[in-house]
């Protein structure tokens, strides 16, 4: 039976991915810091991180830093900075970590644990499956619209984190084909996100466009043949899987969305474009993935 003592816990790029789980785990009495922008620290050390959630809506008090320093003393590393800031931020992490130490990903796209890997090689990184639909209401203000599930790869400490995040509310499991689940998450991703973030509406908006299903069937029958031709086995069937997800988070806007209204950088280069490099790559062509990816870069300047 793994260990059931508090963790010290540090939250590596804590936007709303990040803060829910920590701000979970905390609620749990674990030792949580997060790691995150000067407006939000100062936010939480006045009020505590607020948690609007499905269930309740409060404060939670725990540690916030804009230093990466508050790491040092972490059992794990909840890792959730953006896909394009990943090896930077390992490098930042790692004067920081104990031995033992593990960092688990918590990132959208399929490369990130392995990126990490090659900044962090002495150290245990595992990746992670989110689903999560939340988002930063404000400074220090975390809204929650639902699931809140964890896929983690099998790593020397996945179980003591996963036992603690079951223990806090979070549903979390342990899977041996979490590049499985990652890739049927991508393939997820890469048919809601660049559509919601286009015509900046959330998901149940979105799939009621004339044409929008049949797109994002294309997008996701290319990404099939991408994985299938990489040798992934996928967990489930992704044209189901997607359907069925706005029924979960109708109300959710993509991050890619989010990131597009608030004029940042997307990670559309670690969905799309990444199934596009892939595609290119294995010779499987990915016209419908291209165009999405092509038009939130364009979106992008223009923000």
């Amino acid at each position: 039976m793994a260990s059931t003592a508090p963790l010290q816990i540090a939250v590596m790029g804590a936007g709303a991915v990040g803060c829910y789980f920590g701000g979970m785990l905390a609620r749990a009495g674990h030792a949580v810091t997060l790691i995150a922008r000067p407006q939000h620290v100062e936010a939480i050390a006045r009020e505590g991180l607020r948690m609007e959630t499905k269930t309740f809506d409060e404060h939670v008090r725990l540690g916030a830093s804009t230093e990466v320093a508050a790491a040092k003393d972490a059992d794990v590393v909840l890792f959730s900075v953006k896909s394009p800031d990943t090896e930077a931020a390992g490098r930042a992490l790692k004067p920081f970590l104990k031995p033992d130490t593990l960092v688990l990903c918590l990132q959208n796209g399929v490369d990130n644990a392995e990126r990490l890997r090659a900044v962090l090689p002495d150290h245990v990184v595992a990746a992670a499956v989110v689903y999560v639909a939340t988002e930063m209401a404000g400074p220090g203000h975390l809204k929650h619209h639902g699931r809140g599930e964890l896929v983690i790869e099998p790593a020397r400490g996945s179980e003591r984190i996963a036992q603690a995040l079951v223990a806090a509310g979070v549903p979390a499991e342990i899977s041996p084909n979490v590049r499985g689940a990652l890739w049927l998450k991508l393939i997820i991703n890469c048919a809601y996100n660049p559509i919601s973030a286009i015509a900046q509406r959330p998901y149940g908006q979105s799939v009621e466009g004339v044409g929008i299903w049949d797109v994002m069937h294309d997008v996701v029958d290319e990404c099939v043949a991408v994985a299938s031709a990489d040798g992934v086995q996928l967990p489930a069937d992704p044209h189901l899987t997607t359907r069925k997800l706005v029924e979960s988070m109708p109300a959710q806007y993509s991050s890619t969305a989010q990131d597009l209204a608030r004029g940042k950088p997307t990670e559309i280069d670690y969905l799309n474009g990444y199934v596009v490099r892939r595609g290119e790559a294995l010779g499987i062509p990915t016209p419908a993935n291209r165009v999405l990816w092509a038009l939130v870069k364009l979106m992008e300047k223009k923000a």
